[in-house]
């Protein structure tokens, strides 16, 4: 997966750790645990072609989170780009 550049991007996490930086977007979300007005942050990330391919023919989409802890996270797919 490349790292995409979210629309409304607000920081960019990582690169002072020497990582590539990683744009992420601040917002607030409506969450069934934390509640109304929980914060989150969200990134966008593009699969390659071969990465496409390889979901479509069933390969599951991996999240490695580094540490020894993982925090609560959700995936989805994002809008089409041009198509609001």
């Amino acid at each position: 997966m490349q790292i995409g550049i979210i629309e409304g991007a607000t920081r960019v996490l990582g690169k002072s750790q020497g990582y590539l930086g990683l744009p992420l977007r601040d917002v607030v979300i409506n969450c069934t645990v934390g509640g109304p007005d929980t914060p989150a942050m969200e990134t966008a990330w593009l699969p390659t072609p071969a990465e496409i391919a390889a979901i479509v023919q069933g390969a599951p989409v991996i999240l490695r989170v580094l540490g020894t802890q993982h925090p609560p996270v959700m995936i989805e797919v994002g809008k089409v780009p041009g198509h609001g």
